[in-house]
């Protein structure tokens, strides 16, 4: 247990501002940890650390693996790495990606919540589809405290939307209140963390999925234990998925250890479903063209019969062609800015 509170909090699109407000407003002497998962693409530089080092009195870096979570500091996940907080220490991990992406706000918030309890402050700010709403579940099922930002504050609605659908919220704030909040949760004395039985059956899964985040392994660790078995196949590996429900929301994880929110999961089949239309298309097109060039050559050749045959299929095939476009402009109408599902109006059964 740590002898100090910590913070987590989890951005994505719209989330630099509210960050760099919230590093301006603490004070040097701020008495917890801040960790920080801002979604950021895998192979590129984060500049984070750099950023809120700027605007704020508080060092700021990226966690090495097993390093010491101290308290007065701000710890940003590096790109590609989950990060997780076990007995103190940061686990900076490679494991399967959640909600398409790695670093992943759940596995954060998830692990935070299991290590410590009512000692965790978990918050979520702007972002798309909704990562992080699992994980703040987990935090208050532990008894930690649950904080989003106002919706008609971030930019982008969707992920603090998400979690004041799904999860008791303590703190609704704007991104100028956070730093003032966060120090007077933090001024409060550590809480001593009864937990949850050591037996209770969501203790042991959320404890397994901790550990898929940490070192795979998925299916020997017991996925398939989780939950129902669905007709569905992970958009990543193929994978079979096992449903997995926390309070009324609804999340999938493979046997491999890819995990989902079931909005999250309807994004990846959609993109799979595109992603075999242009394949398709493409190979059309290249069937198209080889029967093209071959009617030409018949022409050349003086085989007016065979020419004007190939010619005929060549544009039997320009026509599906056609189809399977117009098939995927369609589907493009399902992309993730479209997914920015209003959760809180209900016009989605979970």
């Amino acid at each position: 247990m740590f002898s100090h509170r910590v913070v987590v909090i989890g951005a994505s699109a719209g989330g630099i501002q509210p960050l760099q407000a919230l590093a301006a407003g603490l004070p040097a002497d701020f008495p917890a940890a801040i960790c920080i998962v801002l979604h950021i693409p895998a192979y590129a530089p984060s500049h984070l650390p750099e950023i809120l080092g700027r605007a704020g009195p508080l060092p700021v870096s990226q966690p090495a693996h097993r390093e010491q979570i101290m308290p007065g500091r701000i710890y940003c996940a590096p790109p590609d790495h989950h990060l997780l907080i076990e007995d103190g220490r940061f686990s900076v991990t490679k494991g399967p990606k959640e909600n398409r992406v790695r670093p992943a706000i759940d596995t954060l918030f998830r692990s935070a919540g299991y290590s410590e309890g009512p000692n965790v402050i978990g918050v979520v700010l702007s972002g798309l589809l909704d990562d992080g709403t699992s994980g703040l579940w987990t935090v208050k099922r532990w008894g930690g405290t649950t904080v989003v930002q106002d919706p008609e504050d971030a930019e982008y609605d969707s992920m603090p939307k998400s979690a004041l659908t799904q999860v008791d919220i303590d703190h609704t704030v704007r991104a100028q209140e956070l730093a003032a909040l966060l120090k007077r949760l933090t001024a409060d004395p550590v809480k001593k963390f009864g937990g949850i039985d050591e037996d209770d059956a969501e203790r042991q899964r959320v404890g397994i999925e901790v550990s898929i985040a940490s070192s795979a392994r998925a299916f020997r660790k017991g996925v398939m234990q989780f939950g129902k078995v669905t007709p569905q196949t992970c958009p990543e590996c193929g994978g079979v998925l096992v449903q997995i429900k926390e309070g009324n929301f609804t999340r999938y994880r493979c046997h491999t250890g890819h995990a989902y929110t079931g909005d999250t999961l309807l994004v990846s089949v959609t993109q799979a479903i595109e992603d075999k239309l242009w394949r398709t298309m493409r190979a059309l097109e290249e069937a198209s063209m080889l029967l093209d060039n071959t009617g030409k050559e018949f022409e050349e050749a003086g085989n007016t019969r065979l020419a004007e045959m190939y010619a005929r299929k060549a544009r039997e095939l320009e026509d599906r062609t056609r189809l399977i476009f117009q098939k995927i402009v369609e589907n493009e109408s399902l992309s993730t800015e479209s997914l920015e599902l209003d959760v809180s109006s209900g016009e989605r059964n979970r």
